[in-house]
């Protein structure tokens, strides 16, 4: 490639992908680099322009994506940290790509955000330390069925790579939690709290105790939110330093594993301290609640995501933030929440 790298970027304030874009923009090679980002608003794209970043004004699921074609097509790489389960604005990117090979002979580079959600079974609170997924499991992982969450976007773009007009690399992470930080942040343009744990936190807040599914003893994996975006930036190195030896497909953004009783424990202890809760000991979530709180989301309360990012770690990644400090980042949200009552 000549000239700087041109860079297209989705979901560049969001909370995943706001610590991403703060990654690039503190890189050691960041001057190389020409960055665009999606954006849905002026004063979003204007605070992003002081950090030298381009924009195109639109939103990820406008009918009329011929904006994300056009970015994409003049795109070296790009990176999507928008809704992973949205096709068409995933096929309006891949068909940019696909021009942009047709122009240039080079397949240019997509690293997609999946979710370790394609993971997800039916254990209804229940604990099977027999399901393992490892990313170097490529036969398994690429015999999920497109019924399950994020395939319905992931196989198309494996699909676009086996077709050789793109370098697809597709990152998983799992719960995200922790304190972003960055210049997106001190803008204040970057989403700063954890979706799944406003959930169960405002959930808690409301029947004033800690809920769990069944018996509660199902694990999901997690990963603080800056350990997840170091995943990004070496993968990005990687391959920019020989596309050809790194694999591509999933890595798994993971770090340990926690069951939801436990978590519900931290909330319930949580409350109490707060003088909101009566217990400390966590409670079922009924059938009524789970509608309630989690609609047609609650049975995944209830699943196992037991995800191994072992490719990640291949490549020298190395997360650092552990269980402890996921269940006092969840007692954080408490008080977060709590001041919106």
């Amino acid at each position: 490639m000549t000239g700087k790298l041109n860079i297209f970027f989705t979901g560049a304030t969001g909370y995943v992908g706001g610590s991403i874009l703060s990654r690039l923009l503190q890189h050691k090679d960041a001057a190389s680099f020409h960055i665009t980002a999606l954006v849905r608003s002026t004063d979003k794209a204007e605070k992003l322009k002081t950090l030298g970043v381009d924009t195109v004004i639109g939103s990820y699921t406008d009918k009329d994506s011929t904006f994300l074609t056009e970015a994409a097509s003049k795109a070296d790489v790009v990176f999507t940290a928008a809704d992973s389960d949205v096709l068409p604005p995933a096929q309006a990117i891949l068909d940019g790509l696909k021009l942009k090979y047709e122009a240039s002979g080079t397949a240019p580079i997509l690293i997609h955000t999946s979710g370790t959600g394609i993971l997800l079974n039916d254990a209804r609170g229940l604990h099977d330390e027999h399901i393992h997924y490892s990313d170097l499991e490529t036969e398994k992982l690429n015999a999920l069925p497109v019924t399950v969450l994020h395939r319905n976007v992931d196989i198309p773009i494996m699909e676009a790579d086996k077709a050789g007009y793109v370098k697809a690399y597709l990152i998983a992470p799992s719960l995200v939690f922790g304190n972003p930080q960055g210049p997106l942040v001190d803008l204040g343009i970057q989403s700063l709290h954890s979706v799944m744990t406003k959930w169960l936190v405002k959930a808690a807040i409301a029947r004033k105790n800690g809920g769990y599914f069944g018996k509660g003893v199902n694990k999901w994996a997690a990963i603080d939110v800056e350990d997840n975006a170091d995943l990004y930036i070496i993968l990005f190195d990687a391959i920019r330093a020989n596309a050809d030896e790194v694999p591509r497909g999933y890595y798994f953004a993971e770090n340990f594993q926690f069951s939801f009783i436990e978590e519900a424990a931290a909330i319930s202890e949580a409350l109490v301290e707060l003088g909101v809760g009566s217990s400390r000991e966590p409670s079922v979530f009924t059938a009524e609640e789970g509608e309630k709180y989690f609609g047609p989301l609650f049975p995944f309360i209830g699943s196992n995501t037991y995800a191994k990012g072992d490719r990640g770690r291949a490549l020298g990644w190395k997360p650092q933030i552990g269980q402890e400090a996921y269940l006092e980042y969840v007692k954080s949200q408490m008080k977060v929440y709590l001041r919106e009552e």
